[in-house]
């Protein structure tokens, strides 16, 4: 697992592993990163079902109810197939313009 701060966004990239053992490493770094937008980037895993990204959902819903985003990035997961309350998106690029956005709703109070 390798993370990047980038100003107010903490960038997660796993590489290897389970998603179960990623969700368990964040968790365990969690106070470190809570405030700040979190990205986690699976782009480089193969073969990954949403089920198996639904680990993330409890961290995410306690994130986002703080008021910070949490993004994941994969260009594999058929978002059909994941709850709603996931935020899924195919590319980095897209996930720092989500958080743009996200963070100017905040802003204006939405």
């Amino acid at each position: 697992m390798l993370v990047d701060k980038n100003g107010n966004i903490s960038v997660i990239t796993q590489e290897k592993a389970t998603l179960v053992s990623l969700n368990a490493r964040i968790n365990a770094i969690y106070n470190e990163i809570a405030n700040d937008n979190i990205v986690i980037v699976l782009n480089s895993l193969n073969g990954i079902l949403g089920t198996q990204v639904s680990e993330f959902l409890q961290l995410s819903n306690t994130h986002r109810a703080a008021n910070h985003s949490f993004v994941i990035v994969s260009n594999q997961v058929n978002i059909d197939n994941v709850s709603d309350s996931l935020v899924i998106v195919p590319t980095l690029k897209e996930a720092y313009d989500l958080i743009e956005m996200e963070e100017m709703e905040r802003d204006l109070g939405f």
